[in-house]
């Protein structure tokens, strides 16, 4: 049995898509992290996403574990021209794509970016090589919100449109077990 113990970066107070664009994370809330360290088992593995929100994230995490590279494959869904915009501009001048892309997710993609499709296989073969490579172990996983609701759905076999409905909140814990091919939710957006 492997526990992937899926945590989303700290928050970064932004107002608009972020997905690929390198925001930092606001680490300040030390009681916080400390609550979510003292959650998480002692000697897992870490990991994270390329992007300073999860890396810093996972650094803050990573004190008495051994901490394994960053993986750009384990990156929010790319937003591509989307990201940075505020919703209410996109709704505004791409409405069409821009329902579609939340109220039918799977294969819409923002323009320059990429689908909920194309994350979650992104995010899954990851996850498949971490299942591989450390097998019966814990693993420590900071990441992003999408990435994460791609890994819930193929736990709990949610459709994207129905996982999107979850939340995932700043420095909250998913934990999934992986044991002989199968997949299982334990827990959901726990903040410790």
């Amino acid at each position: 049995m492997t526990r992937f113990w899926w945590v989303r970066h700290g928050p970064t107070h932004e107002r608009a898509m972020t997905g690929w664009r390198d925001v930092p994370a606001d680490l300040s809330d030390t009681a916080a992290l400390a609550r979510l360290n003292a959650h998480l088992p002692p000697d897992a593995l870490v990991t994270s996403s390329d992007l300073i929100r999860a890396t810093a994230t996972a650094d803050a995490l990573s004190s008495g574990r051994i901490r394994l590279p960053p993986d750009p494959n384990l990156r929010e869904i790319h937003f591509g021209d989307w990201d940075g915009r505020h919703w209410s501009d996109i709704a505004a001048t791409d409405p069409d794509l821009s329902s579609r892309f939340w109220e039918e997710p799977g294969p819409h993609r923002a323009p320059g970016g990429e689908s909920w499709n194309d994350a979650a296989a992104r995010a899954s073969a990851a996850t498949d090589q971490l299942a591989t490579r450390h097998a019966g172990q814990d693993l420590i996983i900071v990441a992003h919100f999408g990435v994460i609701l791609t890994q819930l759905a193929r736990a709990t076999g949610q459709t994207p449109f129905q996982v999107l409905a979850q939340t995932i909140d700043p420095l909250s814990v998913t934990c999934l077990v992986h044991n002989a091919g199968r997949w299982q939710a334990l827990s959901i957006n726990h903040c410790p």
